[in-house]
């Protein structure tokens, strides 16, 4: 039996390289040579394209959460007393990094004729630097430059420029708490100066966001000591489910605590369903190489009929026969995906070098700045996609195998020779 595998083997190897002189022989090698490259092709495609995907998913997820919080604690009724009492019970895990109190409302800014709404949120300039990324997003001033009671704002860079304000410059904010009067109720207004604006990179910060100092927050917005809740950032944010399940068992009744998954769960799971069509779609490559190792396969049937009668003759079973083309449509597809792989993984691992490459060389810019907010192609290769990929397409290349060697083992040695 050993024997048998071994011969097996080493003819489905020569097939392989079929340098047989018949007319169609080199043919049989072209088209498997179609087959190798169709699959080494559909392979390191799907491994870039999932990496570039992931890079894509950890880039936004570091822009949302830069701006977000990993778990909240609010209120059910809307203002939160004695954060510091909620803020003493989440820091007590060891898992929580740090926490930050906050104010939360809607507002209108309006400068001359340019009116935009907003939110607001009301931040401790020390303690939110610590659950938040707006340090390295201010492109001009500072968080500390909220000072209470001196009521200045930081913008997004989009609402700044939509209200045509710069820093230094004073804009009027119209709260919807309303003062109330004899004659109507009168919003709440007061001016505000701009002592910072930042770029968070996601366009629904930049334009919609606008930061107070909360003791102004909750002076403008009638809140006394109580806030809207409590910002956690956590050591390790996809531990943000479990830990705000054990926090909602501590914390009072009239408290709840929710994370990112939930406030953001609409979007990451669209990136997660494109990832995954983007996956099928670029598996019809693999498949469409596989049909081509059908192909291959079906013309060396052909093209070998008389050796197989021979084999036949000489003692080789049919189970032996059908073991020759499964190696030898195996092998093409083993050293398609080997190739695929190699070159995937390397493009995958070097594509912050090879895209500025090719940028130069062609002369354009595959992400403009101005539109996807990111200047370089992002990428993480995952070792766990590379091994589905590679799974999956042998998978898919062995079954492209089956049905043209069971045709081979069909062959009647006798309707193979008549004509040799």
């Amino acid at each position: 039996m050993k024997l048998l595998n071994f011969f097996e083997i080493l003819i489905g190897l020569r097939y392989v390289r079929n340098r047989r002189r018949r007319s169609g022989g080199g043919f049989v090698s072209f088209i498997s040579f179609v087959s190798m490259a169709g699959i080494a092709l559909g392979v390191a495609a799907l491994i870039v394209v999932l990496s570039v995907m992931n890079g894509f998913q950890r880039e936004l997820r570091t822009r949302i959460l830069g701006v977000a919080s990993h778990v909240q604690i609010a209120a059910y009724q809307g203002e939160l007393q004695n954060w510091e009492q909620y803020a003493s019970i989440a820091n007590k895990s060891p898992k929580v990094a740090a926490s930050a109190p906050y104010v939360q409302a809607q507002a209108m800014f309006s400068l001359d004729s340019n009116v935009r709404g907003a939110m607001v949120r009301g931040i401790e300039p020390v303690l939110e630097d610590a659950v938040a990324d707006f340090g390295k997003y201010m492109k001009a001033g500072k968080l500390t430059d909220l000072q209470p009671g001196e009521f200045g704002v930081i913008l997004g860079i989009d609402l700044a420029r939509s209200l045509g304000v710069s820093l230094g410059e004073k804009v009027t904010l119209m709260a919807p708490q309303g003062l109330v009067t004899p004659a109507a109720v009168l919003p709440r207004v007061k001016q505000f100066r701009v002592v910072g604006i930042f770029e968070a990179g996601m366009y629904e910060y930049d334009v919609g966001l606008a930061l107070l100092h909360i003791k102004d927050a909750q002076r403008l917005y009638q809140m006394g000591e109580g806030v809207t809740g409590l910002r956690l950032k956590l050591h390790e944010l996809f531990e943000a489910p479990k830990i705000a399940m054990d926090l909602s068992g501590a914390l009072a009744p009239e408290a709840y605590a929710s994370d990112w998954t939930q406030s953001h769960a609409n979007f990451f799971r669209a990136v997660q369903i494109e990832k995954n069509v983007m996956f099928i779609i670029l598996l019809l490559i693999v498949t469409v190489a596989a049909f081509n190792i059908v192909s291959a396969l079906v013309m060396a049937v052909q093209d070998k009929r008389a050796d197989i009668a021979i084999l036949r003759t000489l003692g080789a079973s049919r189970r032996s026969v059908m073991t020759i083309f499964i190696i030898q449509g195996g092998i093409m597809g083993f050293i398609g995906l080997g190739l695929g792989a190699v070159s995937g993984v390397l493009l995958a691992l070097n594509i912050d070098t090879v895209v500025p490459f090719i940028e130069r060389l062609f002369g354009f810019q595959i992400l403009a700045r101005d539109v996807y907010q990111i200047s370089s192609l992002p990428s993480e290769l995952r070792w766990d996609d590379v091994s589905s990929v590679i799974g999956i397409s042998m998978l898919i290349s062995l079954v492209a195998t089956i049905y043209p060697s069971w045709r081979a083992a069909r062959t009647n040695p006798a309707e193979a020779l008549r004509y040799e």
